[in-house]
């Protein structure tokens, strides 16, 4: 990438309709740009709303290399750096956050609670505020990198109808467990997959690591070289990208073992696939998404951005993202707009009380189901690695593609 490279300016979308109304350009991916989200936010803010959905490293690149064509930039915080270094997102104005005060500790300190586990890796606070020199850091001043919003704690499901013993899969070990040989899958983003296979390294004893959040180039060679061997002995069925494509390897029977994300999870919830989160006593793989300004935002339409920074952490835009099986913030707020069913369900960490619907109003969840892993807050106290950028990304994405088939 050309730091100097200035995008052509017809990448950049009219501001305002011909009706009037200011247009928000949103660019993320499919972890939260829901269509019942974009309805909502122009119906609640008069406002049209124009989403621009793609893959984690599609939207990283285009985020950082053409800030005319996005407003706002809905990603995660591990895919800051990038953005951040070429300046292509301005610092966020606590002040202008009407609900700061109220977003939880678990971004602000990197804890849900004082005494909870920090898990290793890139915790949101080291890259939450803006420090006088411009640098990213944790101690707290008046300007912010990102707005916090959705997150989530993430391990492995398993099929419950081919893996009955949950004591087979109560270690991140089970990825690799010679059992499931051929019939196991991982995600395919490598600062998120990396993690799911050092921690299925270190736990089946194949590998340990200095810093598991910040792997050495040896270290990285060390794990390739480790899973290139089990792919050639066909012990990986496949690699996915979506969480659709991760349901569809279970709904099809062709995995019994896998990287998995809530959405996957629910989605074959909705279709009656038998299919559980494993609850893995290392800990699970954290990530927390937010909103971050476009530098390009000025006047009009960056007053227009800030209301849409707030009417995300505002309460409704929370409880459809529950609905998805994801985190927000201000959990507070958003409980009001849920019902008392699910509310215990997803963030009690109770018995659904009636079938629960998803974020397009389909059943997802029938009464009597358990979300594994206990209450929002055990989850929370219970963190191995944050999703992270680590300093030999590049060597790493390098050497992942080499993997899985795409050099």
């Amino acid at each position: 990438m050309n730091k100097h490279q200035t995008p052509p300016q017809s990448l950049a979308a009219p501001a305002v309709n011909t009706a009037g109304r200011p247009k928000l350009r949103v660019l993320g991916t499919a972890i939260s740009l829901l269509e019942e989200l974009r309805q909502g936010a122009e119906n609640d803010l008069g406002i049209d709303v124009v989403f621009d959905n793609n893959d984690f490293l599609t939207t990283q690149h285009k985020a950082a290399q053409q800030p005319e064509s996005y407003d706002i930039y809905d990603q995660c915080f591990h895919n800051l750096d990038i953005v951040w270094y070429w300046r292509a997102i301005q610092p966020i104005d606590v002040s202008r956050i009407g609900l700061w005060g109220e977003i939880t500790d678990l971004t602000k300190t990197g804890r849900i609670a004082p005494n909870a586990r920090l898990g290793q890796g890139d915790a949101p606070v080291k890259k939450l505020f803006v420090q006088p020199n411009l640098e990213l850091g944790e101690t707290p001043s008046g300007r912010i990198s990102m707005l916090p919003t959705t997150h989530n704690f993430d391990s492995f499901a398993y099929r419950t109808d081919m893996i009955s013993d949950p004591r087979q899969v109560e270690s991140w070990a089970g990825l690799l467990d010679p059992r499931w040989r051929g019939r196991v899958a991982l995600v395919d983003e490598p600062a998120i997959g990396i993690f799911d296979a050092a921690l299925a390294a270190q736990a089946a004893g194949l590998m340990s690591f200095q810093n598991i959040g910040n792997m050495t180039v040896d270290e990285i060679d060390r794990l390739i070289d480790l899973l290139e061997a089990h792919q050639k002995d066909g012990f990986f069925r496949a690699f996915w990208c979506t969480a659709e494509d991760a349901a569809e390897l279970m709904a099809e029977n062709r995995t019994d073992i896998q990287s998995m994300w809530s959405t996957g999870i629910t989605i074959l919830n909705g279709q009656g696939v038998p299919v559980e989160q494993a609850v893995p006593s290392e800990g699970y793989r954290a990530w927390h998404g937010g909103l971050c300004l476009s530098r390009t935002l000025e006047g009009r339409m960056l007053d227009v951005a800030y209301d849409y920074l707030n009417w995300w952490i505002s309460g409704w835009p929370g409880a459809v993202v529950a609905r998805q099986g994801y985190y927000i913030s201000t959990p507070e707020r958003s409980r009001r707009f849920l019902t008392a069913a699910e509310w215990d369900y997803w963030y009690d960490g109770q018995a659904a009380a009636e079938d629960l619907p998803g974020p397009d109003g389909r059943i997802r969840i029938k009464a009597g189901s358990s979300r594994s892993g206990g209450s929002y807050w055990q989850r929370a106290n219970s963190i191995a690695v944050w999703n992270t950028t680590m300093d030999e990304h590049n060597y790493l994405v390098r050497r992942w593609m080499q993997l899985v088939g795409r050099s």
